[in-house]
């Protein structure tokens, strides 16, 4: 067995080694300098993360199963994105937290890591840092949280605050009734319920083959989550001895299957950006195109919220992911392994459908084509996307005159006004919202539906943006608008009154006007982001578009493990 990577600190007799072993003597037998692994838990729990606030408790899990296996547990808190708190969003983060992560990872006498992540941008990041520091490594998702009712309903964390919160707007729903509802849609430990990006990116991970087999799903407040957690950081040691890391369990098949999955979950639009940032790391081929390519005409077989009826919850009660994998399993790349060594599909014989509405057989499926649909045009010539299963079909193909905003600021100030030249049929573009123009590509395309049209019963529009939407969210949306406004992209040059033309079965996305003969508005320019230093600064320096994954240029890659120099 070759010598533990922790071994370069540890072992020897001289200063250095003398300094490394007796400040982590605090506790640690003398045995744990003997050649066992050392396992980081890199845990995002945070008090500010509301959906992995309950990690601390399975990364004592994750502890004891490690200890259990003969390795040496070790606490490793990194940066915690709360997707419902930090402004302006927390996709301006996603790529600093995978920075932060990757280089504590590398830097500290460490053998294999545990990734605890739940919330959304927490898995992508964790996952990102994994590939491009290249330990052995495997994730825990931390887990959807349990169902809550109102007014004896259930209620999807996410999808029914857009609901609920347009109610209001319409006249439909007294404010009072809207915040009554607070505590009932948040009952447990856990992150949204819902098929938003949280459930998408965990039961992803495992598509992926990055976590141990039958865990992502498991309900928060499941105590066989615990279970698995404990499991899993026994396996974390298994795949020290094993040498495997995600370089030997990634491909680009393990991405092909995550596509597949997408569409048969019906899972956010967010994990193509998450997805192709991921790819980016791990030195694996993926393009936009690639989502239409292996997802379009795979069957959407969850009746989950947004795009259907049930909760996180009722999947895993259903039979989970497996029994989902299992109705499309002669798409699936037969040689994509998992961390266990063995391929994915070896794990899906023993997968079963316990309830036909949550889970739809093939042959039924909820929608019949269900991936994301990649549109272009002179709108979008890098690429733009759109979830057909939560759009309207009668707006999949459509024609009308644009209603432009030139930032979020300028829509709040003017959605609602009654002299608002709009109608059903307009198209509402908002721009400047994309990685470089806000900056971060905040969840805002989804925006409101005017007032007075709410009051007239419209309750969708297309809306066409260069930013992204929650994975909570529904509608006839256009989403990840490349290039984007701020990098010059043609949304910049469209003025409200331009004809615009959506056909998603055509893939077209197109402005009846000469936009290149055009200049930015001065309002436009106005509202773009202009930090002057710190993080941001170097974000919008560096951050590319959201078509390859919105990951920095100096961040594409790896660099291994390795270092070279001691630290006295």
């Amino acid at each position: 067995m070759p010598a533990r990577r922790s071994a370069q600190w540890y072992s020897g007799d001289d200063r250095n080694s003398y300094i490394h072993r007796a400040w982590m003597r605090r506790g640690l037998p003398g045995d744990a300098f003997d050649g066992r692994p050392h396992i980081a838990i890199a845990n995002t729990a945070s008090d500010l993360t509301p959906c992995n606030a309950h990690l601390d408790e399975v990364a004592r899990s994750v502890a004891n199963g490690v200890y259990e296996a003969g390795g040496i547990p070790l606490g490793l808190p990194v940066v915690s994105l709360g997707e419902t708190q930090v402004r302006p969003t927390a996709m301006l983060w996603r790529n600093m937290a995978a920075m932060a992560t990757e280089e504590m990872l590398r830097a500290n006498p460490i053998d294999g890591v545990v990734l605890l992540g739940g919330c959304d941008k927490t898995i992508p990041a964790l996952l990102m840092a994994a590939c491009s520091v290249d330990l052995p490594a495997v994730v825990v998702p931390g887990g959807p949280m349990l169902t809550g009712t109102f007014r004896g309903v259930p209620l999807g964390c996410g999808t029914d605050v857009w609901k609920l919160s347009e109610e209001v707007r319409a006249g439909t729903l007294s404010a009072a009734e809207f915040t009554r509802s607070e505590s009932s849609m948040i009952r447990s430990r856990g992150h949204c319920n819902t098929m938003g990006t949280a459930s998408t990116m965990g039961l992803l991970a495992e598509v992926l083959g990055m976590t141990r087999p039958g865990i992502a799903g498991i309900p928060a407040a499941d105590s066989r989550l615990l279970e698995a957690a404990h499991a899993t950081g026994a396996l974390a040691v298994g795949l020290v001895d094993a040498e495997r890391r995600p370089s030997t369990v990634l491909s680009r098949g393990s991405f092909r299957n995550a596509i597949v999955a997408l569409a048969a979950l019906g899972g956010s639009t967010n994990a193509v950006v998450h997805l192709l940032a991921i790819a980016g790391r791990a030195g694996i081929e993926l393009t936009l195109d690639d989502f239409d390519r292996f997802g379009a005409g795979v069957p959407l077989l969850v009746d989950l919220l947004p795009a259907g009826r049930f909760l996180m919850e009722d999947l895993h009660r259903a039979g989970g992911l497996h029994a989902v994998l299992a109705e499309v399993s002669d798409l699936l790349d037969p040689a994509a392994l998992t961390v266990t060594g063995r391929p994915l599909v070896e794990h899906l014989a023993d997968a079963r459908v316990h309830d036909r509405e949550v889970i739809r057989p093939r042959a039924e499926p909820l929608r019949p084509h269900a991936g994301i649909a990649v549109l272009r045009g002179n709108l979008a010539p890098d690429g733009a996307v759109i979830k057909p299963a939560a759009a309207s079909p009668h707006l999949l193909r459509h024609r009308g005159p644009a209603v432009v905003f030139d930032s979020v600021e300028d829509l709040h100030a003017r959605l609602d006004d009654p002299d608002l030249d709009v109608t059903a049929d307009s198209v509402i573009v908002l721009r400047g919202c994309g990685p470089r123009g806000y900056p971060g590509m905040p969840e805002v395309a989804n925006t409101p539906i005017p007032a007075k049209l709410l009051a007239r019963g419209v309750r969708d529009m297309v809306r066409i943006c260069d930013g992204r939407m929650s994975g909570t969210a529904y509608g006839t949306v256009v989403l990840h608008v490349s290039p984007e406004a701020a990098a010059g992209g043609p949304l910049a040059r469209v003025r409200t009154g331009d004809m615009i033309t959506l056909d998603v079965e055509a893939r077209t996305l197109h402005a009846d006007a000469d936009l290149d003969a055009r200049e930015p508005t001065p309002a436009f320019l106005d509202a773009l982001a202009g930090p002057s230093r710190g993080w941001e600064r170097l974000y919008v320096d560096t951050v590319g578009q959201a078509n390859t994954g919105a990951d920095c240029d100096f961040l594409l890659g790896a660099s291994g493990d390795r270092v070279a120099r001691e630290s006295h």
